[in-house]
């Protein structure tokens, strides 16, 4: 379990995002914590270069929804990665392992299809304190964590081109 605040970082370590085009997907549901993911990714794409213009944002009914979503992202619009943020609370049923592994594996086949960075920034949590630490709580933002990884995996495949 993360024990630090995942906010901070190494300014300088993350390249300029100055000319990257970033689309964004947001699960709607426990919106509460998904909209902070996402105001936390737009901050921290924006504190690195990246302008209004290059950051798409568009929002599923639900964490299984996202990779659909960001596969949209990937055959309709002109972007170098893909930032998916959701939230999957654990509860009485086993839904929550369908959800999580459906997601997960959605998004490892996107980045292998389309060679093209898709960040995964979905919280899966036992309870909502836990998501609401992580959603800009105690934990940082997991939002301002997909960023940054997301600048830096564009920066990693330009680097071979």
């Amino acid at each position: 379990m993360a024990t630090k605040d995942l906010s901070q970082y190494d300014v300088n370590s993350v390249p300029s995002a100055q000319n990257i085009r970033f689309g964004i997907v947001v699960a709607e549901w426990n919106q509460k914590i998904t909209f902070a993911l996402a105001e936390g990714a737009i901050s921290t794409l924006k504190k690195h270069g990246a302008t209004d213009e290059n950051i798409l944002v568009k929002y599923v009914p639900g964490s299984f929804e996202l990779p659909l979503g960001a596969q949209y992202f990937a055959e309709m619009e002109n972007v170098d990665a893909i930032i998916i943020l959701g939230c999957v609370i654990q509860g009485e049923t086993r839904h929550f392992d369908f959800i999580c592994q459906g997601v997960t594996q959605g998004t490892i086949d996107l980045n292998l299809k389309y060679n093209k960075p898709f960040i995964f920034g979905v919280l899966t949590t036992e309870n909502q304190q836990q998501a609401l630490d992580r959603a800009g709580g105690k934990h940082g933002n997991k939002g301002d964590e997909a960023a940054i990884t997301a600048i830096k995996m564009v920066a990693l495949k330009t680097s071979f081109q």
